[in-house]
């Protein structure tokens, strides 16, 4: 286990509070005991249930796992589905098309909300477009655009044909955009003109531009989405998406793809520097999507409303927006904006307005109300709250509690709080996971501030030693997945050789998920975050080795080394330690230029809190840098074994550099 996380380990220990679901709630809720013995009993039996509970099939699947080419696996072979028609086509069949999908917020405070029966319509029309501009089943298409409903509906456009998506978060760079087109061979991109952003319009399409502006890339249009109004400049490549889509046919038949054919592939990062292509299929993302959005948040679709904070870039994103709510007929929420804009209250206004029941956000978010104080979500009524869910980092057992304590015990704006406060589910996954691998049931779990829990039904979820061997109740150690899973990644585009390195070669048949995690006393599982060089900022996983590249390429830098250190809002903050290779022109604050260079080559979410300019970096003598001491004191702490370092003074100086 990595020294950096014992104290993290030892504060745990100490943690012992638990909260029992009330006797209401257990009577009611969706998810019971039972299933957890179903799931041990017959795994796969279970996962096989499951898909037949939660999906209508075109064609029933004759084999549940194929695991005979591990690690690759094929869930529910010889099966074909159609993502877009069981999120949309079949509610509307089952007179459900009355049904709100889909409620939007604009940050600027305009509104829209879709029915089941209009979504379909709106998602046909897109397939029929996309079709009409060359868009065939297999072809990705690079989607870069902001929480809007189109957003979803051209993901389920995509799935309705067969194409294969690949979402970029709008905060990413034009260069960074680029990449993801040429790795995926994107044929087609869907833009807007931009956003807004803490009440100001904020461009988008100018990033398209940049990144298509030099030759060689395989896009043949570009669809354009009118939301702010901002003059836009103008290319042969584009189209007005309210020109080629809101005018295309409602009639769209959808077809089953084979359970495996790929429905979207999303770029997280890799400790190589190169982000990968995490590549998802459709019958077993779908399957184990929809169960754990229904069992880990209670869902009752006839009544709950649903909110997810995720922007669609990332992969909770796809699983809890785009895909597992509307697979489930659930009512959701999608904001545009930030949780500051315009008043700090706007996120409990918007639970106030459309009498939100499930709220799934990340602990950034939550620490962050907790600095802004509990007057603010004490003014609003949030009674309607019976859920809430924690997504992302793992969330510290305070914010936890304040989570609990202030929102989910909040009855109304005067006052009132509930003799039951609203469960909290923590989850644990992963892009690569593609849903809740780890997570307590709220009407099942005595829930822990901080802890994650237990896995799902029909996970295998261990914790081991560095010889794979599993730790005993109250150990640390690394955690893994030990069984094939339905959600599981296939793959990373294009570079198979990769993902079998990546993820299965550190213990023998096992995934390995890159994260420490410990068994307490009762066995529940508490996350401990990254073991590797990739960091968790904001619930981003943002690689070290990338900041560094794009450090070093400015030519004020000779060498970089990059850390996450523990940020009590972000989760991590990314600090960075630079040797200069020439001095800046007098005047200019190099630590400025650096920090602007990375958030236009990575995008700001990738920005530096600190940069450190020092004269040698820590080093062994066969010249490897050693981030660990490096982590030491961008955490505050004393400094730990230095003696295998080449130069022993060079941490001292480093020491001082920073208190100064």
């Amino acid at each position: 286990m990595p020294e950096s996380n014992t104290s993290t380990i030892d504060n745990l220990s100490h943690e012992t509070r638990s909260f029992a679901p009330s006797a209401e709630f257990v009577a009611h809720a969706i998810a019971k005991p039972e299933q957890y013995e179903a799931a041990t009993a017959d795994r796969l039996g279970y996962w096989a249930d499951q898909a037949r509970k939660n999906l209508t099939w075109d064609a029933d699947f004759t084999e549940t796992l194929d695991w005979s080419e591990a690690p690759v696996a094929k869930w529910f072979v010889g099966g074909k589905v159609n993502a877009a028609y069981n999120a949309l086509d079949r509610h509307v069949e089952a007179g459900l098309g009355d049904r709100v999908a889909i409620h939007f917020e604009g940050e600027p405070g305009d509104t829209r909300s879709y029915t089941y029966a209009q979504l379909t319509e709106a998602v046909k029309q897109a397939a029929n477009a996309f079709e009409s501009l060359g868009v065939a089943k297999g072809d990705r298409v690079a989607v870069y655009l902001p929480m809007i409903p189109e957003a979803v509906i051209t993901m389920l456009a995509c799935a309705r044909i067969g194409a294969i998506h690949s979402v970029v978060f709008g905060g990413f760079s034009a260069d960074a955009l680029r990449s993801r087109i040429d790795d995926g061979e994107a044929k087609l991109v869907v833009t807007a003109d931009g956003t807004f952003r803490r009440g100001k319009p904020s461009a988008l399409k100018p990033a398209v531009d940049e990144a298509l502006s030099t030759p060689g890339h395989t896009v043949e249009n570009v669809l354009v989405v009118k939301r702010n109004g901002e003059d836009v400049n103008w290319t042969s490549l584009d189209k007005w998406w309210h020109e080629a889509v809101e005018t295309a046919s409602t009639e769209h038949t959808a077809v089953g793809h084979d359970s495996e054919h790929p429905l979207f592939v999303l770029y997280t990062s890799g400790t190589t520097g190169k982000p990968k292509g995490i590549i998802h299929t459709t019958g077993g993302y779908l399957t184990q999507a929809s169960a754990t959005h229904r069992d880990t948040f209670d869902l009752h679709p006839e009544s709950d409303v649903f909110w997810c904070t995720a922007d669609v870039g990332w992969v909770t994103g796809h699983s809890y927006v785009a895909y597992a709510p509307l697979i489930n007929g659930a009512t959701q929420i999608m904001y545009e904006g930030t949780p500051d804009s315009p008043h700090q209250g706007r996120w409990w206004e918007i639970v106030e307005k459309y009498g939100v029941t499930i709220l799934y956000t990340a602990p950034t978010a939550i620490r962050t109300f907790m600095k802004w104080g509990r007057s603010i979500p004490d003014s609003y009524d949030l009674s309607s709250l019976r859920v809430l869910g924690s997504v992302g980092e793992s969330i510290n057992p305070e914010a936890w509690m304040w989570y609990r304590d202030v929102i989910g015990t909040n009855n109304g704006k005067n006052g009132e709080r509930k003799e039951h406060p609203a469960p909290i589910v923590d989850t644990w996954w992963q892009t690569e996971t593609g849903a809740h691998m780890i997570a307590p049931l709220p009407g099942v779990t005595a829930t822990k501030p901080g802890s994650a829990q237990t896995p799902v039904p029909g996970i295998t979820v261990d914790v081991v030693d560095e010889m794979g061997v599993s730790v005993a109740n109250g150990e640390g150690g690394f955690l893994v997945i030990r069984d094939p899973w339905p959600g599981m990644l296939r793959g990373i585009w294009g570079d198979m050789d990769r993902y079998k390195d990546t993820y299965w070669s550190r213990f023998e048949g096992m995934y390995f998920a890159g994260d420490g995690a410990k068994r307490d006393e009762d066995g529940d599982i508490w996350l401990l975050g990254r073991v590797d060089d990739v960091m968790n900022v904001s619930g981003h996983r943002l690689s070290t080795t990338e900041i560094e590249s794009s450090l070093v390429a400015h030519p004020y830098v000779a060498e970089a080394a990059v850390v996450g250190a523990k940020d009590e809002t972000t989760g991590e903050a990314v600090v960075a330690f630079v040797i200069l290779q020439i001095e800046p022109p007098e005047g200019e604050d190099v630590v400025a230029t650096l920090r602007a260079h990375v958030g236009k080559d990575i995008g700001p979410i990738a920005k530096p809190r600190h940069i450190l300019v020092v004269p040698e970096l820590p080093k062994t003598r066969s010249g490897k840098i050693m981030r660990r001491l490096l982590k030491d004191v961008a955490e505050g702490r004393e400094v730990g074994d230095a003696t295998t370092l080449a130069d022993n003074t060079v941490m001292t100086q480093i020491a001082e550099s920073m208190r100064k």
